[in-house]
């Protein structure tokens, strides 16, 4: 099995088999995000105690890459603090512009599965949503 099977293989587990999807009940900081180029839509929710992500979950619809993205994210942060969840998502969106990073600074190692949509350019945006429904939640969270 080449690479690039083994990684379409995780990114579709993640999509048919979603981690953390769902709603958050109480306590959590909502941010609703679409791409318009495809389709896809994220509504991420997280809760943040004492500066850590306690908890992140979402609901969404759109391609494959989108979720199964959303997915590795929440499995990713759930445990950081916002300071280190902002750094992921820098790391992340130097991954998808194609620049060489250390992998082993993700917590969760299926997300270098998505490493191949830096190959195309109309894919990023799929990819990167749910982190930038992060890092917008984060930055909303600090301001409250």
């Amino acid at each position: 099995m080449s690479l690039d099977d083994l990684y379409q293989r995780v990114i579709m587990d993640h999509y048919q088999r979603p981690r953390n999807k769902g709603r958050i009940e109480e306590g959590a900081v909502t941010v609703d995000l679409n791409n318009p180029t495809c389709g896809d839509r994220i509504s991420l929710q997280m809760r943040v105690e004492d500066g850590k992500i306690d908890e992140a979950r979402f609901l969404g619809e759109g391609c494959s890459i989108s979720l199964a993205s959303a997915s590795m994210m929440t499995e990713a942060v759930k445990g950081l603090t916002v300071d280190q969840a902002l750094e992921l998502v820098d790391l992340f969106s130097k991954m998808m512009q194609g620049e060489a990073i250390d992998i082993e600074k993700f917590p969760v190692e299926d997300i270098e599965a998505l490493s191949g949509v830096a190959k195309f350019p109309a894919r990023i945006k799929c990819a990167t949503l749910a982190w930038k429904a992060l890092e917008k939640g984060i930055k909303q969270q600090k301001r409250a």
